[in-house]
């Protein structure tokens, strides 16, 4: 693209640019913002007629130099106050069982964290009564799947 192509390189820039932006903040997943950037440079590189594929390259080293240095700052920076989903922070915890459990009939209900569950025991043949303490293994859709807490002497 030459400069009777200038003012198209121009325009080419800032559709990617703005194609990059919209689907950075619809994705909010820092994954084109590095790429916008690079789009930016070229865009005004346009602007100064400079050669199309200088353009290319310097929004590629410009988009590179980005995503190195400046996306682990910002990933961290982002998902700093991360917080673990109710599911991940279940396991590991105590619950109590409220309903005995017992995986051959289908039954069982827990409660932990003032909420009350669903569970199954992680072996079958094993039935938990009501008011035994349970430690939480693993989450299955809906379901705790849970293991009878074993008294330490």
């Amino acid at each position: 693209m030459s400069t009777v192509f200038g003012l198209s390189t121009v325009f080419f820039w800032l559709a990617v640019l703005v194609i990059m932006i919209v689907i950075e903040i619809l994705t909010m997943g820092l994954t084109t913002i590095w790429f916008a950037g690079g789009a930016l440079v070229a865009f005004f590189l346009a602007l100064l007629r400079v050669p199309f594929v200088v353009q290319i390259v310097v929004g590629l080293v410009v988009s590179l130099i980005l995503l190195i240095f400046t996306r682990p700052v910002a990933v961290k920076y982002f998902n700093k106050d991360r917080v673990r989903t109710n599911v991940e922070s279940m396991i590991g915890t105590q619950a109590i069982v409220v309903g005995e459990i017992d995986n051959l009939h289908g039954v069982g209900r827990v409660t932990t964290g003032g909420k009350e569950w669903s569970a199954r025991t992680t072996v079958d043949g094993i039935v938990l009564p009501v008011g035994a303490v349970v430690i939480v293994k693993a989450v299955s859709g809906v379901k705790l799947i849970v293991e009878e807490r074993k008294e330490e002497n």
